[in-house]
C-alpha cells in the first residue's frame, strides 16, 4: 500500500484567468454575475475580487491570432442556495441578455440538482447550481426525467 500523497495548503483564494473575445462585454457581464465590479480595469484586463466566494476572477484580452477554445474548459459553476435563487438567477440572466442554454429545471440523474447553464460573452458555459434539500429528494418523480422550474422560455 502506498503512503497518501501529502496535502496541498489551505486555500484562502481561488484564482483563475479567462481570455475572453469582447472585454467590455464580459466584463460587464460578470460584473452583473457576480454582483460586483471589477477592482481593477484597464484596457488589457479586468480583475474581480470576490470575497464571499474567495474568488479572483482575471478577464484577459485575447490578443492572440488564435481563436478561444470554450471546449476545453467545460463550464464554470457557481453554487446557490436553493431552487428560488437558481430561478432568480434565470431572470437576472434574462435581464441582463445572457444566452440561455438550458432554462431552470431539477435534474435526478447524477447528482440531483437544480441548475440553470448560461454562456458568457465569450462562450464559456456557466451553470448555476443548488444542491436539493432531503425534502427535495423525496419529491424525485419514477421516471427521473428532468422537471423544469419555469415555463414559456425556451433555450438559446
Amino acid at each position: 500500500m502506498t503512503p497518501p500523497s501529502p496535502s496541498f495548503p489551505v486555500a484562502h483564494e481561488f484564482h483563475m484567468s479567462l481570455r475572453v473575445a469582447d472585454l467590455a462585454a464580459s466584463t460587464t457581464f460578470y460584473t452583473a454575475f457576480l454582483g460586483t465590479a471589477p477592482k481593477d480595469a484597464t484596457a488589457r484586463y479586468s480583475t474581480f475580487t470576490v470575497p464571499h466566494l474567495h474568488l479572483n476572477l482575471v478577464l484577459l484580452v485575447n490578443d492572440s491570432a488564435q481563436p478561444l477554445d470554450t471546449y476545453s474548459l467545460y463550464h464554470l459553476g457557481l453554487g446557490v442556495a436553493d431552487k428560488a435563487a437558481v430561478i432568480a438567477a434565470y431572470h437576472a440572466a434574462l435581464a441582463e441578455g445572457a444566452p440561455i442554454v438550458k432554462p431552470p429545471r431539477t435534474t435526478w440523474r447524477g447528482t440531483p440538482l437544480h441548475e440553470l447553464w448560461l454562456r458568457d460573452p465569450s462562450g464559456y458555459l456557466i451553470e448555476v447550481y443548488a444542491r436539493l434539500t432531503d425534502e427535495e429528494l423525496k419529491q424525485m418523480p419514477p421516471d427521473q426525467e428532468p422537471v423544469f422550474l419555469v415555463t414559456g422560455r425556451a433555450a438559446a
